[in-house]
């Protein structure tokens, strides 16, 4: 029995034709299909990932800082701070002092209610790298607790006060679930330099990354009240954003 049926035009054709006609006919329909679903694929995935790439480098283009208050909360400046802060559409990291959170509870919600983040420095403000491990721990852990009673999170940043950091205040953090956060630019408004001082300071050295202090606790900070305005706003014309802290 023949394996291909001929039509009447093809009737005196030679068998040989016909086989080689058919064979040509299966092969081109063949590479079509085989060349026709890597084209689209590779297209798709082109598109992927220079769509993914494009989103990377734009991520990595973005310029930031990170402002940061110690000492807080206070009921004259810290809400002087927030104020300012609401204004121009930035967003700060707390470092706040247990007592003082327990002393003006609403002011540390409100700082968390903005869009802020508020983390531990600790109950009373000792030298970390001084108190036994037991004193470690609660000043740690009750600080954690009245943050938590207003923010309904467990702070994971710790700034011990001073800066006064090594091996064993790290471990001493690691072990209750804590990453030590210092500074990269230390403006000294608590000395009371002046406020085009602390400008100053603060603009002098910042690039994207950097952790700017300041304090909204602690003692008179008004010149501190009065240099964030314009730190805000040249950091701001100079493509920077504002970013928090969280640990996590």
């Amino acid at each position: 029995m023949s394996l291909f049926r001929r039509s009447p035009a093809q009737a005196s054709w030679p068998r040989r034709l016909i086989i080689t006609a058919v064979a040509i006919g299966l092969v081109t329909t063949l590479g079509l299909t085989a060349t026709a679903k890597p084209r689209v694929t590779t297209t798709r995935a082109t598109t992927t990932r220079a769509t993914t790439t494009a989103a990377t480098q734009a991520d990595a283009a973005a310029k930031y800082v990170y402002l940061t208050f110690d000492d807080g909360p206070s009921p004259r400046y810290t809400a002087q701070i927030l104020k300012i802060l609401h204004a121009y559409g930035a967003r700060a990291t707390f470092f706040e002092i247990g007592q003082n959170v327990a002393r003006y509870p609403s002011l540390t919600r409100r700082a968390y209610q903005q869009g802020n983040s508020v983390q531990n420095h600790t109950w009373s403000h000792p030298d970390l790298r001084h108190v036994s491990a037991a004193s470690f721990r609660s000043q740690v852990q009750k600080t954690d607790r009245y943050i938590r009673a207003q923010t309904g999170y467990t702070p994971r940043c710790l700034r011990p006060p001073y800066g006064g950091t090594n091996k064993l205040v790290s471990r001493r953090a690691a072990a209750l679930g804590k990453k030590i956060r210092v500074w990269t630019i230390d403006t000294r408004d608590w000395s009371r330099p002046g406020t085009s001082v602390i400008v100053r300071r603060a603009l002098a050295k910042v690039h994207s990354g950097s952790v700017i202090l300041m304090h909204d606790g602690g003692g008179n900070r008004s010149q501190t009240v009065a240099a964030l305005p314009t730190i805000l706003r040249t950091l701001k014309a100079r493509g920077y954003g504002f970013t928090t802290m969280s640990c996590t």
